[in-house]
């Protein structure tokens, strides 16, 4: 099953419990995927592309999302 609800930085900062501004910054910093859509200039995320990246960030081994 896939989940193709879009995320903006606001839902990307709840998901990985920080503000949305250092989402913003590790956007800026490269560290996070390409947007999956972008709309008025604002970029939106696929759930799962977040949930993708989060399971292959650093220091997360063995966590469960």
């Amino acid at each position: 099953m896939t989940d193709r609800r879009l995320w903006s930085y606001k839902e990307i900062a709840a998901h990985i419990r920080v503000q949305p501004d250092t989402v913003r910054s590790y956007r800026k910093h490269g560290l996070l995927p390409p947007p999956d859509h972008t709309e008025n200039g604002k970029p939106y995320w696929y759930a799962d592309t977040i949930r993708l990246w989060v399971s292959r960030r650093p220091g997360n081994k063995g966590r469960r999302e």
